[in-house]
């Protein structure tokens, strides 16, 4: 721990002189009507190879890593002439982010097969379980299958099935249904659940565990920091499907768990409006700096750098804090660069909770997540209709600034509430929806590079990182500049 604590007294102490350097970086500002000419794509591209290169070490949450590539950003945004709005007059804004896992001293024995979570078994949730129960094994868990077996008191063993909706969604409906029939039969008298991967799940098994070694985190006191006893779910891969079928096993299976605190940080800069009245709100620009960091190594690569989840949203925030710089708007503009976002949108909690600047002078929140990926032409806004729309203001200005100059074709699917991966719901513009701020996102959506060592600055459009960033930016300078701030939808209800 004493590592994080010498690092973070380095961030407070590189953050003062970032501060005494602002006003020097002022003295060449450029007039101009609006700034767009400041957005060049070969800035994004540069910015792009150094925040998700090999550097950084994918900028896992919580991690050193995740603190190194933020004095990063910080030092950029200090150069381009922006000011620090941050706790104590800095850009940084420190907080702690808890994480609960299973412990090494956890055994997990089926019949003569001793297993290592985090190995060649994956418990689904952190929680204490103490449990020895014979083993029944009950093939697909059909209707008629679990007709002819009595559950009670017994560790239930089973073979996923079920074909679920399309490869990127696949892997929520998987983790729904392990989780959802599990708790059916725990309901129904069984001690613990037994998974093992089909063809299918076995691929998902291979590359979506790494998670589960994990943990779960939260904000200290946060949901997902209470640890309570329950029957254990576990996951086995393709292979223990021959000897789990064999008679008689015992299920003995004995689970602690232990819980850390690590720091982690948003970083927070603004342009001041030019306006005497208006600068004192702020459109504020969002964005998350973290990813998954090393994880186990796929095809040899251990990096998982999230060139587009989320460095290209970064570097499009960046390049549209060089516009502000080079021209103000009459309001001011805020820039947040989320920490811990893939730890559950930690950051962007924190943020509404604790904001740096007074909540009620926040008029729209314009979030950048995943932007450089699939057709050069697509796009979409997340939160554009009912219910996640909380502002037809804030919709109208970036669907007029779309028709003008942007020309991208807009996918309406992933913003609907029955879409299989609830999408609107795992980005940072949620908390200040919430909180009934207006707010969107830009998104160019999920790609089968998603969450995986694939995910490389080399694979990412920078021609249409830039124009996206163009266009959350000319969006950004109309609601900055119009008499009157945008409205909040006064009938906002989200589905959950």
């Amino acid at each position: 721990m004493h590592r994080y604590v010498s690092f973070i007294t380095s961030l407070l102490l590189y953050s003062l002189l970032l501060t005494t350097s602002y006003a020097q970086s002022q003295r060449n500002v450029t007039k101009s009507p609006n700034a767009l000419s400041a957005i060049q794509e070969s800035d994004i591209k540069r910015d792009l190879f150094a925040l998700a290169g090999d550097h950084f070490r994918g900028r896992e949450g919580g991690s050193l890593d995740e603190l190194k590539a933020s004095v990063w950003i910080a030092d950029q945004l200090r150069a381009m002439g922006l000011q620090p709005a941050g706790d104590d007059g800095t850009f940084f804004q420190f907080f702690h982010i808890q994480r609960t896992r299973i412990t090494e001293t956890s055994r997990l024995n089926i019949g003569t097969h001793q297993l290592t979570h985090g190995q060649d078994a994956f418990i689904l949730a952190p929680a204490i379980a103490s449990v020895d129960a014979p083993l029944v094994f009950v093939g697909k868990g059909t209707p008629e299958e679990m007709s002819k077996v009595d559950i009670k008191g017994k560790a239930v063993a089973l073979e996923f099935s079920g074909t679920g909706p399309a490869e990127l969604s696949y892997r929520r409906f998987l983790f729904g249904t392990m989780t959802r029939r599990a708790a059916e039969l725990v309901k129904a008298g069984a001690l613990a659940v037994i998974w093992v991967s089909n063809a299918e799940a076995q691929s998902y098994f291979e590359r979506w565990t790494t998670g589960l070694e994990r943990g779960r985190y939260d904000l200290p006191g946060g949901a997902n920091t209470r640890v309570f006893s329950q029957a254990p779910t576990v996951w086995l891969p393709a292979s223990a499907l021959d000897w789990i079928k064999q008679p008689n096993q015992q299920f003995t299976n004995v689970v602690n768990v232990e819980s850390f605190n690590y720091p982690s940080v948003n970083i927070v800069a603004k342009v001041p409006g030019t306006d005497p009245t208006l600068k004192n709100e702020y459109v504020l620009f969002s964005t998350h700096q973290d990813h998954d960091g090393v994880r186990r190594a796929v095809a040899g690569d251990s990096i998982w750098n999230g060139a587009d989840d989320n460095a290209s949203g970064c570097v499009a925030t960046m390049a549209i804090g060089r516009a502000f710089a080079k021209q103000p708007g009459k309001r001011s503009a805020l820039f947040v660069f989320h920490g811990a976002e893939e730890r559950g949108l930690l950051g962007s909690r924190y943020y509404v909770d604790k904001p740096t600047v007074p909540k009620e002078s926040i008029i729209a929140v314009l979030n950048a997540e995943m932007i450089g990926r699939n057709a050069p032409d697509s796009a979409c806004i997340l939160g554009q209709q009912p219910p996640h729309r909380n502002s037809a203001d804030l919709v109208n200005a970036a669907l007029a600034v779309n028709q003008s100059e942007a020309h991208f074709k807009l996918d309406t699917l992933w913003d609907k509430p029955d879409h299989p991966e609830g999408w609107y719901f795992r980005s940072d513009h949620l908390p200040y929806a919430r909180a009934n701020v207006p707010a969107i996102a830009f998104t160019t959506l999920l790609h089968p590079d998603y969450h995986t060592p694939k995910d490389e600055p080399d694979r990412i459009n920078t021609a249409k990182v830039t124009r996206i960033a163009k266009w959350i930016y000319l969006t950004g300078w109309d609601v900055a500049n119009r008499p009157q701030r945008v409205r909040l939808d006064p009938d906002f209800k989200l589905e959950r």
